[in-house]
C-alpha cells in the first residue's frame, strides 16, 4: 500500500524490492513441490513394491493428481514472474500491472516468433535446428527460451511502463484510451518491439550468465560452498533472492537434457526430473544447490545455537526467553525460515553470523561430497520427508541426521564459548524481560502483535510512506528516520531492525508478519481517514 507519494528509490532499494517480488511465485513453487513430491514419489513403482497397499486404483488417482497439479507451478513458471514483479513492485493499480505483465510476456514472445519465422528457422520440427537456436513452446508460441532472466527484465520493462502511463490523460477523443486501460495498450507495442531486439541481444546474457555458472561449477565441490555462504551473506540486505533465482533458474545452476527438453537451473532440473516417468534418481549436479545443503545448519547448526543461547541466558530469564527460542526453532526445523533464530545473534555478534554462513556453505558442499540428492527449496524436516525418505535410499537421506547432529555440536561448542568468552548480549543475557512481557501484554488483533505500539514506534501512520513485506520482514520507507524507535521494535517483539539508509528500513518480524502488515495497513487507513 502507499501512504504518500515515495521519494525516488535508489538502485540498491530497488534490488531490494525486486528480490520481495519473487517471494509470491516462490511460495507457490515450495507448495507446488511439495504436491509434486508427494505425488510422484507414492505412485513410483518403488514405493508401490515396498508398500503395496499403496497400489490402488483410488490411491493412485489421487497421487497422480497431485503430481498433474504440483507441475503447474514449474510449467509456467516464467510467466509468474512477469506477472509477480510489475504486481510487486507498482505502488497504485496493481492489478492492472499484473494483467500488462501477462500481456507484455506473451506479446514478446510472438515478436520473437515473428522474428524467427522472417529468418527462415521457424516453421520447424528439427531437434537440432530448435536446439541450436534455444528454442522451446512458451506459453504454446515457439520462441526463444529467456527462461527466468528474460521474464525478470520483461517485468521490469512493464513495471516502469506501468508507473509511468497509468495516470495519463489524452485528447477527449481518445479519452476511453486513458489512464489504466493505456497500460496493456503501450505496453502491447513496446513489448512487441522487444521482443525483437531479443533474438540479437540473448546471446549475450546468455553468456553472461554461462560465466556465473562456469565459475561456480569450476570451483568443483567448493562451488555449493561459494553459492550457501554468498546466499546467507546477501540475507540480511534482503538481497538473497537475486543469487537463489540465478541458481534455481538459469544456466548458471546448470543445464540438463530431461524427457527430451533441455532445462536451465538447478531446482527446474531437479523438478522436471521429479515429473518425468523415464528418469530414476535425481542429478547430484542440480541437488547439490537444493534444499540438502541447507540440512546440516537448518536441522542441526541452528538448533545447537539456539540451545547455547539458552544455557548462557541467566537462570533467572531463562524460562522468559524459553519461548522464543523454540519458536525460533519450530519455525527453522519445520518451515525452513531461519531469521527469527539468525537475528538473535546477526547484531550483538556479527562475526558468528559470519562464522554461520561459512557453516553453512560447508553444509552445502558435504553433502554434495556424500552425494546426497534431495531436492526442493526450503531444507527442512518436509522436504527431508517428502524428497529424501520417501524417494527410498538411492537419495542418501540417511546421512543427513549425521551430519546435521555433527553441525548441532559444532555450532553448540562455537557459539557457547563465543557467546561466555566475549560476553555477547544474547537474550537472557543482558535484556529487561518485563519490558518485553509488559509490551506483549496488551497484544491486539489476529496476528498476535501489539500492532498499534509498532505503529507508534515506527514513528506514526503520517511517517509511513510505503509499507510491504517479504516471508518475515516489513519494508517500509519512512519520512524522518529519527522518529523509528528500534528499542520499542524489539520491546513489541520485533526480532531485529534493519536500517537501510536515511528513509528505507526492515523490520524482522517472522511467520506472522503478513498478519502484522495488513493489520497495521489497516490501522494506517483508519488514522488517516
Amino acid at each position: 500500500m502507499t501512504a504518500k507519494a515515495a521519494p525516488k528509490i535508489t538502485l540498491w532499494e530497488f534490488f531490494q524490492q525486486l528480490g520481495k517480488t519473487f517471494m509470491l511465485p516462490v511460495a507457490l513453487l515450495s507448495f507446488c513441490g511439495i504436491m509434486l513430491g508427494i505425488g510422484s514419489s507414492l505412485s513410483s513403482h518403488d514405493v508401490t513394491t515396498l508398500l503395496p497397499w499403496l497400489d490402488t486404483p483410488l490411491l493412485q488417482a489421487i497421487f497422480i493428481w497431485m503430481s498433474k497439479v504440483g507441475s503447474f507451478a514449474f510449467s509456467f513458471l516464467p510467466v509468474m514472474f512477469c506477472i509477480a514483479i510489475p504486481l510487486g513492485l507498482a505502488r497504485e493499480n496493481k492489478g492492472v500491472a499484473a494483467f500488462a505483465g501477462f500481456v507484455g510476456y506473451a506479446v514478446m514472445n510472438l515478436a520473437v516468433n515473428f522474428w524467427l519465422t522472417a529468418k527462415g528457422i521457424l516453421p520447424t520440427t528439427d531437434a537440432a535446428v530448435l536446439k541450436a537456436n534455444n528454442i522451446q513452446n512458451v506459453l504454446g508460441i515457439q520462441s526463444i527460451d529467456t527462461g527466468i532472466l528474460g521474464a525478470v527484465i520483461a517485468g521490469i520493462v512493464v513495471w516502469m511502463l506501468h508507473e509511468r502511463f497509468h495516470t495519463i490523460r489524452l485528447p477527449d477523443a481518445l479519452a476511453f484510451f486513458g489512464g489504466t486501460r493505456f497500460v496493456p495498450i503501450v505496453t502491447t507495442v513496446v513489448m512487441g518491439l522487444v521482443g525483437l531486439v531479443i533474438p540479437l541481444v540473448w546471446p549475450v546474457f546468455a553468456m553472461g550468465i554461462n560465466a556465473l555458472g562456469h565459475v561456480i561449477n569450476s570451483a568443483g565441490d567448493f562451488g555449493p560452498m561459494i553459492f550457501g555462504t554468498g546466499e546467507r551473506l546477501l540475507l540480511p540486505f534482503g538481497l538473497h533472492h537475486i543469487l537463489v533465482a540465478l541458481i534455481r533458474f538459469t544456466e548458471a545452476g546448470g543445464t540438463m537434457d530431461v524427457c527430451g527438453h533441455t532445462v536451465n537451473g538447478a531446482l527446474t532440473i531437479f523438478q522436471a526430473q521429479l515429473s518425468c516417468p523415464e528418469t530414476h534418481g535425481f542429478a547430484e549436479s542440480a541437488t547439490r544447490f537444493l534444499s540438502q545443503g541447507k540440512m546440516p545448519a537448518f536441522l542441526g547448526g541452528l538448533p545447537g545455537a539456539a540451545l547455547a543461547m539458552y544455557h548462557c541466558a541467566r537462570p533467572e530469564n531463562r524460562h522468559k526467553i524459553k519461548g522464543l527460542l523454540i519458536s525460533g526453532v519450530i519455525a527453522c526445523v519445520v518451515g525452513g525460515t531461519t531469521e527469527p533464530l539468525e537475528f538473535l545473534f546477526l547484531f550483538v555478534a556479527p562475526v558468528l553470523y559470519i562464522i554461520h554462513a561459512l557453516l553453512t556453505g560447508l553444509g552445502f558442499t558435504m553433502m554434495a561430497i556424500l552425494g546426497v540428492t534431495i531436492g526442493n527449496t526450503d531444507g527442512n524436516v518436509i522436504d527431508f520427508v517428502v524428497f529424501g525418505i520417501l524417494h527410498g535410499l538411492a537419495t542418501k537421506w540417511y546421512l543427513v541426521p549425521v551430519v546435521a547432529a555433527i553441525w548441532f555440536a559444532v555450532y553448540y561448542a562455537i557459539f557457547r564459548f563465543a557467546i561466555t568468552r566475549f560476553n555477547l548480549k544474547t537474550p537472557g543475557r543482558d535484556i529487561d524481560t518485563s519490558t518485553v512481557e509488559k509490551a506483549v501484554a496488551g497484544v491486539t488483533g489476529k496476528s498476535g502483535y501489539n500492532v498499534p505500539a509498532i505503529l507508534a514506534a515506527l514513528g506514526g501512520a503520517e511517517n509511513i510512506v510505503t509499507l510491504d513485506n517479504c516471508i518475515t520482514r516489513l519494508r517500509l520507507s519512512v519520512n524522518d528516520m529519527s522518529k523509528v524507535d528500534a528499542a520499542a521494535l524489539k520491546a513489541n517483539r520485533a526480532i531485529g531492525v534493519v536500517q537501510l539508509n536515511q528513509h528505507n528500513l526492515q523490520v524482522v518480524i517472522g511467520p506472522q508478519v503478513q498478519s502484522v502488515k495488513d493489520e497495521m495497513a489497516t490501522l494506517m487507513n483508519t488514522v488517516q481517514a
